[in-house]
């Protein structure tokens, strides 16, 4: 993509599967100067059909929404309109999800608690070809690794609650881990002690809030 000068209007498209969120995106763009929305989307699938119609400039993408992946779709907005930037806008503060989002090409990332001067920011960054990474991940992105694992799990202990999560049993686990049965049970002991969950159901709950896995992977 080649630079372009920010002193132009920057033409943005919005995608996400929350109207309010649309909503709100909208006006503080709208409000920002030098940036006109010309359209919302709700799904990945609506989102392809709004950058090919509209070709904006900035494409301001959720992480998470219905119809897809966002980030495995980007292979498919550069196709529909190779000039147009993403910049993704997330609630997820893991920096294994930024440093995959710039790796498939898009050129922000913002989280949604700073969705105001910050991502105004990365749109103009983007618009010239520039690269915006939120500065509570940057540090984290550079050095190549997550932050410390929740409640102090050692990585057995994760791959183990991650794959109870999945409704493997404590023998497949083990089987998959090169484990005996026993052992798997003492790993569940200790997660469940660090934790605070008990039963399955709230191991499972306790996986996805801290997105130690793919449900979809089930």
């Amino acid at each position: 993509m080649n630079a372009r000068s920010t002193t132009d209007t920057i033409r943005v498209a919005v995608a996400d599967d929350h109207a309010v969120v649309r909503e709100g995106l909208a006006l503080v763009l709208a409000q920002a100067g030098g940036v006109d929305v010309v359209g919302t989307a709700a799904d990945v699938t609506s989102a392809l059909a709004l950058v090919a119609a509209h070709q904006p400039d900035v494409l301001v993408l959720d992480l998470r929404m219905p119809g897809g992946s966002s980030l495995d779709a980007l292979p498919r907005f550069a196709a529909v309109a190779p000039r147009t930037a993403v910049v993704i806008l997330t609630m997820h503060h893991r920096p294994s999800c930024a440093r995959a989002a710039l790796r498939a090409g898009a050129l922000g990332f913002v989280l949604k608690e700073a969705a105001g001067a910050e991502l105004v920011q990365a749109i103009r960054l983007a618009h010239a070809g520039g690269t915006y990474l939120a500065p509570q991940l940057a540090a984290r992105v550079a050095l190549g690794s997550d932050a410390a694992a929740p409640d102090g799990l050692a990585p057995r202990e994760l791959a183990v609650l991650r794959l109870l999560a999945l409704g493997h049993t404590n023998a497949e686990v083990g089987a998959r881990l090169f484990l005996s049965p026993r052992t798997v049970e003492s790993y569940r002991a200790r997660i469940q002690q660090k934790t605070g969950r008990v039963t399955r159901a709230e191991l499972v709950r306790y996986a996805l809030d801290h997105e130690l896995f793919d449900p979809s992977a089930a």
